[in-house]
């Protein structure tokens, strides 16, 4: 998100709260921005999943990011779904591209839209606070080959069906974006070490 705090509410019809914390990157575990449907709120990316280890013992949660349209209706998504969808605002995204240990990030943007949306669920956790997972469906035409999936890219024009429709309603629009997605490669390492 290259753009500033008070210009994504204006998208959204809201005032831009104080302090929100959100970067201009955002990884899984880490704050990003969110519309909930009634205000811009800064958020954790992942619901927290907790496995046992080995030795029985819960291990530290690890954000789950990505929740699949197909499994919406699974345990861990399904009351998220039903009451708490909203959406993510960003100015780009990124996937992997290349082999093994030699990934890059591919950059993908709406060239008609400096701002855009990607359809989320959030909920409140225990563990990190409120927290949301981007919703994804089979890939966009324009990213075929790079990757299986692509976000839910959510229209101006169908923001409020995401957000206040019924579940079956608001299911319709995960389906692959076929408007026109920009993409640019780089040459940056997909892992920072």
């Amino acid at each position: 998100m290259t753009k500033a705090t008070s210009e994504v509410a204006k998208l959204f019809g809201v005032v831009a709260p104080g302090g929100l914390n959100a970067a201009e990157e955002v990884y899984p575990g880490y704050p990003g921005l969110v519309f909930d449907g009634t205000a811009l709120r800064s958020m954790g990316w992942g619901f927290p999943l907790s496995v046992k280890g080995k030795s029985g013992r819960m291990l530290k949660p690890r954000p789950v990011n990505n929740t699949r349209s197909d499994k919406l209706d699974s345990f861990m998504w399904r009351y998220s779904f039903a009451e708490r969808r909203c959406l993510i605002p960003l100015t780009a995204f990124a996937e992997a591209e290349g082999p093994k240990g030699g990934k890059t990030r591919t950059w993908f943007s709406l060239p008609d839209q400096p701002v855009f949306t990607i359809a989320a669920i959030w909920r409140d956790s225990d563990e990190w606070g409120p927290v949301y997972s981007m919703v994804m469906t089979d890939a966009a035409p324009a990213m075929e080959g790079i990757h299986d999936r692509s976000p839910v890219i959510v229209s101006p024009d169908d923001r409020a069906q995401w957000i206040n429709a019924a579940p079956d309603m608001a299911k319709e629009l995960c389906a692959p974006y076929r408007g026109a997605i920009a993409m640019a490669r780089t040459e940056e390492p997909w892992v920072r070490r």
